[in-house]
C-alpha cells in the first residue's frame, strides 16, 4: 500500500502565531487588569500634584500620566505574548511594515481633514452647540494650551508616538487580532472599533473616533497586520496637532 508523499499536520498552523488560546475571556480579562492598573495608578500621580480647578496639564504631567497608562498596557502583553503566544512580542500581535503602509499617510490625513468632518456634520446641524468646533477640539487645545521650548518633544511623544503605537499594538493588534479568531473579522473590527471609541471617555468626540477607529480595523484587516493603521494614526494625530497648533 502507497504511503501519502506528505506528512500529516502536526500541532496548531505555523501560521496563527498565538494559536487559539487567546479567546474573548483573555480579551476581556487582560484589557480590564491593564485599566485598571492604569486607572490606579494614574489617579495616585494626578492626586498628588496641586493644581487651580480648569487648569489645564502641566507637559510634564501628560508625559508622566500617558506613561502610567501605557506601560500597564504593554506589559500585559507581554504576558500574553510569553504564556499563550510564541513569546515574539511583535510576531504574536502583528507588528510588520511594508512600503505599502505608507498608504496610512493620506489616509490618515484624508481622515483628520474629511471623514471627521463629514461625520460630524450632521451632529453639528443638528446640536451646534455640543458638537461645535470648539467643543470636539477642547481636549486637544487644553493639551497644547501653554506648551513652550523644550516641553513641545514631550507632547509630540505623546501624541504622535506613543499613543499610535500602545493603541494600534492593544486595539488592533491583540483585541481585534484575537476577536479574529472567535468572531467573524467584520464583527471583530467593529467591535474593537466600538471599545477603542468608548475607553476615551470623551462622548462628543464619539462619532470622529468610531469613524476613524474603523479605517484602522479595515487596514488591519486588509493588510493582516498593523503596520498601516499604525501610520495612519500617527498622520491622524500629525495633522489634528498641527491644525490646532497652527490656530493657536
Amino acid at each position: 500500500m502507497n504511503q501519502p508523499s506528505w506528512p500529516p499536520p502536526v500541532g496548531p498552523p505555523s501560521g496563527d502565531p498565538v494559536g487559539d488560546r487567546i479567546g474573548i475571556r483573555v480579551v476581556i480579562s487582560t484589557w480590564v487588569a491593564a485599566y485598571l492598573i492604569a486607572v490606579a495608578v494614574g489617579a495616585v500621580i494626578l492626586g498628588s500634584v496641586r493644581r487651580p480647578a480648569g487648569e489645564s496639564l502641566p507637559p510634564w504631567l501628560v508625559l508622566t500620566s500617558s506613561l502610567a497608562l501605557w506601560l500597564p498596557q504593554i506589559a500585559a502583553l507581554v504576558i500574553v505574548s510569553r504564556r499563550l503566544g510564541t513569546g515574539k512580542f511583535l510576531r504574536d500581535f502583528d507588528v510588520r511594515f511594508a512600503w505599502r503602509d505608507t498608504w496610512g499617510i493620506p489616509i490618515g490625513v484624508a481622515s483628520q481633514l474629511l471623514l471627521v468632518n463629514l461625520v460630524m456634520w450632521p451632529l453639528r446641524l443638528l446640536f451646534p452647540e455640543r458638537f461645535s468646533v470648539e467643543e470636539v477640539e477642547k481636549r486637544a487645545r487644553d493639551l497644547i494650551d501653554g506648551t513652550q521650548g523644550w516641553w513641545w518633544l514631550a507632547i509630540i511623544f505623546v501624541v504622535v508616538i506613543g499613543a499610535p503605537a500602545v493603541e494600534e499594538l492593544m486595539y488592533r493588534g491583540f483585541i481585534q487580532g484575537s476577536l479574529e479568531r472567535s468572531i467573524a473579522p467584520v464583527g471583530a473590527l467593529v467591535l474593537s472599533a466600538v471599545w477603542f471609541t468608548v475607553v476615551h471617555l470623551q462622548p462628543v468626540e464619539f462619532p470622529g473616533l468610531f469613524a476613524f477607529a474603523i479605517v484602522l480595523g479595515w487596514c488591519r484587516l486588509k493588510t493582516g497586520r498593523i503596520g498601516m493603521s499604525i501610520v495612519a494614526h500617527v498622520a491622524f494625530n500629525v495633522t489634528g496637532l498641527a491644525i490646532i497648533a497652527l490656530m493657536a
